[in-house]
């Protein structure tokens, strides 16, 4: 499953730039790029992620 819809939600709403939320998550600004272009994260990476979103979503 992609995450790139869950990511661009939490983008949405909380009116983060995509280069800083690639920065905070795995120090690469062009992640939400590349996924956009059909990169797949492999799952360490979509750990990150998870970790990362459900870090905000507390809040």
């Amino acid at each position: 499953m992609s995450m790139l819809p869950r990511i661009e939600r939490f983008l949405r709403h909380s009116a983060m730039p995509p280069t800083l939320f690639g920065r905070r998550v795995a120090n690469d600004p062009r992640l939400v790029g590349d996924l956009r272009n059909g990169r797949e994260p492999g799952p360490q990476m979509c750990a990150r992620i998870e970790a990362f979103l459900a870090d905000r979503e507390r809040g």
